[in-house]
């Protein structure tokens, strides 16, 4: 059985705000690529729940985290859409990221 490790880390300034965000996967030679933001989703099973850590620097602005945002619904429609096989479902979510990238400058119309 293989092992894969994905590495991520967090440069923090003296209130604890991220200043920097870096990950290394080894398995697919990646080394210190830097980011931004970042969102984990972790799904527990046995509680059946949902968990998250969700982090972005200090110097990302608000424009940045709108496209982040709307970039990262329409990745979670594709995920839906391939494990579940509900394409309709997933084209709804896409629907409405649309519309609420063209309210918030993301998209034009």
């Amino acid at each position: 059985m293989a092992k894969n490790k994905i590495e991520i880390e967090v440069t923090t300034d003296e209130n604890h705000v991220p200043t920097g965000i870096s990950w290394t996967a080894k398995n697919e030679k990646i080394k210190g690529r830097t980011a931004k933001a970042m969102s984990l989703i972790l799904w527990d099973e046995e509680n059946t729940a949902s968990m998250n850590m969700d982090l972005w620097t200090k110097d990302m602005n608000v424009d940045e985290m709108r496209h982040f945002v709307c970039q990262s619904m329409m990745l979670l429609a594709d995920t839906y859409e391939r494990s579940t096989n509900d394409k309709a479902h997933a084209e709804a979510v896409r629907g409405f990221t649309k519309e609420l990238a063209k309210r918030v400058g993301v998209l034009e119309e």
